[in-house]
């Protein structure tokens, strides 16, 4: 579904994606692991063209998109939660979760996925009618994730979601993306620095080192891997 091949970014000078190349295939959940400043959030931002990518190609469905306008890849079935969440604050939750439907037209899907939504997140139900900046960390990223689900993506890239939350709700929101993978057979490429959650629930994963991919392979191999467990799990 998605390939980026000698992908390379840079920001002014710098080269923060040195040629990067990786694929997710339909149906997979795959991880973006790396410490701080490696270049994930930089890989994320490439495929959704907010950043775009100096050299190599972006195929999505076997279509380049590395020359493609955001908005015209959100529409193509790719939607971004980005790091920080970025919810709009004094919107109410459902007027949140409204736009995150902006390019859709279909009026009758939109209400089910709606209702799919508060079945996934009912606090979000309860909720609705506040404005977005008054619900808790947790509760923003519920919205932030939810608001990407409505764009009714085929691809869900994810930044950071565990960011700035208590292992309890950092649990929950990974338990709800491995619903939204089964349920939906919503795709998921996901990037963190909580490794272990991260390789916990993908079928596959990348390792990122100053942006360049140094390992690959399936997730729970990587999981137990010595060097990654030294590096990005502690043990």
């Amino acid at each position: 579904m998605l390939r980026l091949v000698d992908v390379e970014t840079c920001y002014g000078g710098i080269r923060a994606l040195k040629g990067i190349s990786l694929s997710v295939a339909p149906g997979e959940i795959v991880a973006l692991i790396g410490s701080n400043g490696a270049g994930k959030s930089t890989t994320l931002m490439s495929i959704s063209g907010i950043t775009p990518a100096r050299s190599g190609r972006i195929f999505f469905n076997d279509e380049p998109i590395e020359k493609t306008d955001p908005d015209k890849i959100v529409a193509m079935g790719i939607s971004q939660v980005p790091e920080g969440r970025r919810i709009f604050p004094k919107l109410s939750v459902l007027e949140n979760l409204e736009m995150g439907a902006f390019l859709r037209k279909d009026h009758p899907e939109i209400r089910k996925d709606l209702d799919y939504i508060y079945e996934l997140f009912p606090i979000l139900y309860q909720r609705r009618h506040q404005p977005g900046g008054t619900l808790s960390g947790g509760e923003q990223q519920m919205l932030a994730i939810s608001r990407a689900l409505m764009a009714k993506p085929r691809l869900l890239l994810l930044d950071e979601p565990s960011l700035g939350l208590s292992p309890l709700m950092t649990r929950l929101i990974y338990s709800i993306l491995g619903r939204i993978n089964t349920e939906q057979r919503t795709t998921i490429f996901l990037v963190e620095q909580n490794a272990f959650m991260a390789l916990k629930l993908s079928h596959r994963a990348y390792v990122l080192e100053n942006g360049a991919v140094t390992m690959e392979g399936n997730a729970s191999d990587l999981l137990h891997h010595e060097d990654v467990k030294k590096a990005y799990l502690g043990i």
